[in-house]
């Protein structure tokens, strides 16, 4: 008999991002940031784990001001970044997204209210939605001085406002490498819209993003994957 470890550790590489039984994750409006992000003129690329990177991509996909998104694993190493090793939870892979904005139509701090409201749950640790292990960490993942300066106050900040009734417990993480996943996840909510998943998860995030950010929602989808 293989140790129960081994056998849990094999079941979450088989499930991967699993629809479950729950009702969608509710948003929550978070607050509009007091340290705005400070931030030269040009395109700005930025890391954000949230969980199942289907879902953070959705969203980002439809959000005014950026123009490129990539799903993939930040952290580990090269070898076993993939979605079936990275999904036993056992090799510090997060699934993330890595994107890129411009900041004279989305700012940092924007980008992390949206991400905040709509996307990840920050007072879970090693989870989101039905989604559970090490690999679904919610994670902020500066790539300047400047947008760690804004997310350590926003994090604080949201500590602060009462607007989760549990503890904020979602962490500012040194970039190491990202890596990007294999082709079948890039775009993977507009060339899968029946699947279960993201019927139940993906969408009402983005749903959500018109409700509660118009003026930041896109209607179309932003289509990067270079295979179609």
């Amino acid at each position: 008999m293989k140790p129960l470890g081994l056998i849990a550790a094999l079941a979450i590489t088989l499930m991967g991002c699993q629809a479950g039984s729950a009702s969608a994750q509710k948003s929550v409006e978070a607050p509009a940031a007091n340290r705005v992000a400070d931030e030269d003129a040009g395109l700005k690329k930025a890391v954000f784990a949230g969980g199942c990177f289907w879902c953070v991509e959705a969203v980002f996909s439809h959000t005014k001001g950026i123009s490129a998104i990539v799903s993939g694993y930040h952290g580990g190493s090269a070898a076993t970044a993939t979605y079936a090793a990275s999904n036993t939870g056992l090799t510090g892979h997060a699934e993330a997204v890595e994107i890129i904005y411009d900041p004279a139509v989305i700012r940092y701090d924007q980008v992390l209210q949206i991400f905040f409201s709509v996307v990840a749950d920050p007072t879970l640790t090693d989870r989101q939605g039905p989604d559970i292990g090490p690999q679904y960490r919610a994670a902020l993942v500066p790539l300047s001085p400047e947008q760690r300066e804004v997310a350590a106050a926003y994090l604080a900040q949201m500590q602060a406002s009462g607007k989760w009734a549990n503890p904020i417990v979602t962490e500012i993480e040194d970039y190491i490498q990202f890596y990007p996943a294999e082709d079948y996840h890039q775009d993977y909510v507009v060339r899968n819209p029946s699947n279960p998943y993201v019927q139940v998860w993906s969408v009402p995030k983005v749903e959500a993003l018109e409700n509660l950010f118009p003026e930041f929602y896109r209607a179309e989808f932003l289509r990067d994957f270079a295979g179609e």
